[in-house]
């Protein structure tokens, strides 16, 4: 039969069509490298980048669209989720029928704070007359309940805040009682006598609110608001309310509805350990847009701040799908297309007590200048209270300050002399007026002088020039070496806060190790290192502070050496002196267990009038060390703090 050569076909075209035809039976694709998987993965990666030029596209009836139109719809589309991560990937290759083929790609967008969201897709696509592969462009490639003119959005839902806990597993915080003070602008009939009372009163309150009360806008704000409006002016806990409530509750258009707040036990209550919770400031939401909204709680400073992703948890996420009108603006559809639960914070527990709490920030309470208290638990070295003053301060001086120890740092120049065998309490060691080295004279306070005594009536009345000719006794790096036997500048492990564990004068002149014997020169230290040291002379071996039960310090610190015991009980013996017959007998009388303990005068500056003053010591279990900035003496400003202390703690 004669074929016309139009129609002949040769033996290797008719296998080649066969093949084709089983691979469309099986809807596999037969396409090589120009391909539709090429037209798929130009179109992943020009969505990526916001560049569609590379690619084709058609709408389902076969009508060309721009590229520009396809990108300006996917971002519509994207909504809230625009400027999300959003990684595009094909799985597999695509499945080919005739000129149709469908590919299926995976998109997974990270949404804020780390959560993703993933699903597949189809794309349909369709091969023009040039064998060129287009996509059939349709909103339901972004998202299968998409159609034109919907957008996605996100709302969240937040996680329920957890709290900070005490060495018992209590709460520190918890819902208390507040009254908010506030004017109906109506019904004020002064309102410069009403900002004058009101001031008047919040500044009797005791104790002092740190900063005061801010009144200097308030009768702007009065003649801004409406007449029945209720504008507030300070929220107060109802303790504090009730001491001035006689005072404000007269004053015409004053109201004072209640509420309950999460506060804890005390407006000063460890407040710079504990830190603060506050709706998200301006620079939080600035800073991470990603992990804040407005309204968000956030943790400021302290332990609030430093474990507040734990402490807040996960918010919840639900994307739903919202609908733009023809006026521009968008509504929810109540349709939700993805939806992620919140997850509760986790709780920080600490080793704080709330008793030895209170009795610091009560010691510190009349204290108008900076300063601090911190108190260790001697047995297990657990930090059983961190008061810093004036009242409610941010700083937490306890943990970080550096300054100069002034004469409780005779503890561990006694403690290192008796170790090296250089005295024995009982050696006579003279305690002259002046001592000179090198030129430079050493006096004591109000030029003392108690002659040839026992080196420790030199430690109970703290003889600066005892000290200071013994000096050479130590060493170059004796102190040091002493000081690091007892904590100082130690590797503490993770406190959970940032802590300064000291730094000893090491190597120095003759001058210098005298001044450093003294708790002068060149060594600095803070209160927790103190107290730290002071717990390691009660308990004979230095165990290093420790603020967090759970979680748990990722590194642990280790103990410190056993110390010599007749180096020990040598120091402990004058550290009692100290309070039976030298410098701190004001404690005498302090009820419960015998108090031990060492005062300081630290001169900070070349003038010898600046002075800080300290105490460290121990009563029964707890170990403490009081500081008061420029506070004079030791034995006139921090020994009455002390013993303010102990006897709360005795109540």
């Amino acid at each position: 039969m004669y074929v016309p050569r139009r129609h002949r076909r040769s033996r290797s075209s008719l296998t080649i069509a066969a093949t084709c035809l089983v691979a469309a039976a099986s809807l596999v694709a037969c396409s090589g490298e120009d391909g539709p998987q090429r037209t798929v993965d130009a179109f992943l990666d020009g969505w990526r980048k916001g560049d569609l030029n590379a690619v084709g596209f058609v709408d389902p009836t076969g009508a060309k669209i721009p590229a520009g139109t396809v990108v300006q719809e996917i971002r519509e589309l994207s909504g809230e989720l625009v400027d999300a991560p959003l990684a595009l990937t094909r799985q597999g290759d695509p499945e080919v029928v005739r000129n149709t083929a469908t590919a299926s790609i995976r998109a997974e967008w990270t949404l804020p704070g780390g959560t993703t969201w993933a699903y597949d897709r189809p794309v349909r696509l369709t091969q023009g007359r040039d064998d060129q592969w287009q996509v059939i462009w349709e909103p339901q490639i972004v998202q299968e309940q998409l159609t034109r003119g919907d957008r996605l959005g996100l709302r969240r839902d937040r996680a329920s805040r957890a709290t900070v806990l005490d060495g018992a597993g209590e709460p520190i915080v918890a819902p208390r009682d507040v009254v908010r003070v506030g004017l109906r602008p109506s019904e004020v009939t002064d309102v410069k006598a009403t900002v004058r009372e009101l001031d008047a009163a919040f500044r009797a309150i005791r104790p002092v609110i740190t900063p005061p009360v801010d009144l200097s806008d308030l009768p702007k704000r009065l003649k801004e608001a409406k007449p029945d409006a209720f504008v507030e002016v300070v929220t107060l806990r109802d303790e504090a309310y009730r001491q001035i409530k006689s005072r404000i509750h007269p004053l015409p258009g004053t109201k004072f509805p209640t509420d309950k707040l999460d506060l804890a036990p005390t407006r000063e209550f460890a407040r710079a350990v504990l830190g603060t919770v506050d709706p998200a400031y301006a620079e939080d939401l600035a800073n991470h847009p990603d992990r804040y909204s407005p309204g968000d709680l956030v943790g400021h400073g302290g332990l609030q701040g430093r474990w507040d992703e734990r402490l807040r948890g996960v918010p919840g996420l639900t994307v739903v799908v919202n609908r733009a009108g023809p006026d521009g603006t968008v509504e929810s559809t109540g349709t939700e297309v993805f939806r992620s639960e919140p997850r509760p914070g986790q709780p920080v527990r600490t080793t704080l007590d709330v008793a030895t709490q209170n009795a610091a920030d009560r010691a510190l309470r009349a204290e108008r200048r900076r300063a601090a208290l911190v108190a260790v638990r001697i047995t297990d070295g657990a930090v059983l209270a961190a008061a810093n003053g004036p009242g409610a301060a941010g700083e937490n001086l306890a943990f970080t300050a550096q300054v100069p120890p002034g004469s409780t740092f005779k503890m561990v120049s006694a403690f290192g002399l008796i170790e090296r065998g250089a005295v024995t309490p009982d050696t006579t060691v003279a305690c002259p007026k002046r001592f000179v080295v090198d030129g430079r004279s050493f006096k004591n306070s109000d030029d003392f002088a108690l002659g040839e005594v026992p080196f420790r009536t030199d430690f109970a009345k703290s003889c600066n020039t005892a000290f200071a000719a013994l000096a050479p006794q130590l060493g170059a790096d004796g102190l040091a070496a002493a000081g690091r036997t007892l904590g100082l500048e130690g590797e503490w492990g993770d406190l959970g806060l940032d802590a300064f564990t000291g730094k000893v004068s090491a190597n120095g002149g003759a001058t210098e190790q005298a001044a450093a014997a003294i708790g002068q020169g060149t060594t600095v230290v803070s209160p927790l290192a103190m107290a730290a040291a002071t717990a390691a002379v009660a308990r004979g071996r230095f165990l290093p502070p420790q603020l967090l039960v759970e979680p748990a310090p990722e590194r642990a610190a280790e103990p410190g050496p056993q110390l010599k015991p007749e180096a020990v009980t040598a120091v402990q013996d004058m550290m009692r002196e100290v309070v039976t017959s030298g410098s701190g007998t004001a404690l005498r009388d302090v009820p419960g267990e015998p108090v031990h303990g060492k005062t300081g005068t630290a001169e900070y500056d070349d003038n010898p009038e600046n002075t800080h003053a300290w105490f460290v010591g121990w009563q029964d279990d707890v170990a403490f060390a009081v500081f008061v900035e420029k506070g004079g003496s030791g034995s006139g400003t921090a020994v009455p703090i002390a013993e303010r202390f102990l006897r709360a703690l005795a109540d």
